[in-house]
């Protein structure tokens, strides 16, 4: 009897053994599959590239999977990297990017992103696109953005000969109230603000620009003068400053400037066309050249210690986008 037990038990414990083999064998081919499949996914061969777990989470959060696969046919640069790491990249950008990179291979990665953002990787006046009005006080108006001929703001005021030299200024509405304010508190402290220059038709600053033409040529006019329907003055939304006493050469030397430079954000202004800011703006330092931008743009602008070019390009047009 005990014989025939034994022989019973048998055929149980080869069925078990065969049960253990087949999920063995299924969950090895599993294993198998899924490591096949992984070594077919971008992940691995950026990591068999030199690329670490974080940098590819960054590429995979900043870029696609064309870049990505771009990547692998070229050596491993850090470069890249650290492009997708600057505060205003914008992902649209990224070709530009990497296009003007390589043509400039000692640019250090903010100035990559600043330049494409604001359109300097290509020559002034190319390109150029119609400046979008119903951005109101944000709208941009440089040598890529350009206002019609017809162009005229629809809210502009007389500036009193109290706040301007001559008569004949005129200003939007809201930039002359937020002036005036700026105005008056300035003078609390023994400053004086004098408006010098406001808007300017696309005929008036065609003259202007012809002017300048005629005495220096293009290239010295250019740095200078903006070609008529590129001029932030047509905008309605743009003030030259002065004080008593000064120049336009001089100002930046005045207590009014230093006093500008400290409060007017807190009045929706900006310095324009700051110094060491040449290449992102394409003009040269203009101490006296305010635009209004609101309160809110003006206060980011002076904290983050950028243009509004740069403003616009990340602030606006890329949240827009």
């Amino acid at each position: 009897m005990k014989g025939k037990r034994r022989l019973k038990k048998a055929p149980i414990i080869i069925l078990l053994t065969f049960i253990v083999l087949v999920i063995v064998g299924v969950s090895y081919t599993k294993k198998y599959i899924e490591e096949s499949n992984y070594k077919k996914t971008i992940d691995y061969k950026l990591l068999q590239a030199g690329y670490d777990k974080d940098e590819i989470s960054l590429l995979k959060e900043k870029t696609d999977e064309e870049f990505m696969n771009s990547l692998l046919e070229i050596d491993y640069d850090e470069m890249y990297l650290n492009i997708l790491k600057e505060k205003y990249y914008i992902k649209s950008n990224l070709k530009k990017y990497i296009d003007y990179y390589e043509e400039h291979l000692n640019s250090k990665t903010y100035d990559i992103v600043s330049i494409v953002n604001t359109n300097r990787d290509k020559e002034y006046y190319s390109d150029i696109k119609q400046s979008d009005t119903s951005k109101n006080y944000l709208l941009i108006n440089n040598k890529y953005y350009q206002l019609p001929e017809d162009y005229e703001p629809n809210n502009l005021v007389d500036i009193s000969v109290q706040h301007a030299y001559g008569k004949d200024n005129k200003i939007v509405s809201e930039v002359y109230e937020a002036f005036k304010q700026m105005f008056n508190d300035a003078k609390k402290e023994n400053i004086t603000l004098i408006i010098n220059s406001s808007y300017r038709s696309f005929k008036e600053q065609k003259e202007v620009y012809n002017s300048y033409l005629q005495k220096h040529g293009v290239e010295y006019t250019d740095k200078y003068a903006a070609r008529p329907g590129h001029s932030e003055h047509q905008t309605g939304l743009a003030l030259d400053l002065t004080t008593y006493n000064t120049t336009g050469d001089t100002f930046d030397q005045t207590d009014t400037f230093k006093w500008l430079q400290e409060n007017a954000h807190k009045y929706g202004f900006i310095l324009r066309y700051p110094k060491d800011k040449e290449k992102i703006t394409g003009y040269n330092y203009e101490s006296w050249h305010y635009r209004y931008v609101g309160v809110d743009a003006a206060t980011k602008i002076k904290e983050e210690n950028i243009t509004f070019d740069e403003y616009y390009a990340y602030y606006v047009e890329n949240v827009s986008n």
